[in-house]
């Protein structure tokens, strides 16, 4: 979610209360939510959303911070369970010179990878190679999610 959308406001606030599937908003946290990219390196990358305005870690609550490593748990063992991934990249870009697209909302990527991935071309060739549509990778995702969430709960 972090290209180049175009809509009013800030994307990240605009989805804090909106139609789930059709915004790939995969499970809603107390201090979070977590939501499919729409401009994915791979299948399965996935966002985990701060549901305020905040740039860094540092500005995080302990609370917050809690809720976070709980939910990248989930959505690192959602994506095993559903997608089973080689590895796993998992980080944020705080701030424009780091890469962040939207450096006023923080926001953890949680990115499923592969020994045969792809991602060279996005960097190479601008083009992206995506086997499943965010639909399929919302199907596949969204009933793990909502069982480890019960789970947690």
């Amino acid at each position: 979610m972090t290209g180049q959308i175009q809509e009013p406001g800030c994307v990240f606030c605009n989805r804090l209360e909106c139609a789930e599937q059709e915004h790939y908003i995969l499970h809603r946290g107390r201090h979070w939510y977590i939501v499919l990219n729409l401009f994915p390196y791979n299948n399965g990358h996935m966002l985990l959303v701060l549901n305020r305005h905040a740039q860094a870690l540092s500005e995080c609550q302990p609370d917050e911070l809690a809720e976070m490593a709980q939910l990248l748990w989930l959505m690192e063992t959602a994506v095993r369970r559903a997608m089973n991934p080689d590895g796993i990249n998992c980080g944020y870009n705080g701030g424009i010179s780091a890469g962040a697209g939207i450096p006023e909302h923080l926001h953890l990527h949680l990115l499923p990878r592969w020994k045969s991935d792809t991602n060279f071309m996005s960097s190479v060739g601008e083009t992206r190679v995506m086997p499943q549509t965010l639909a399929e990778s919302y199907r596949h995702l969204a009933p793990v999610i909502a069982e480890l969430a019960a789970e947690l709960a």
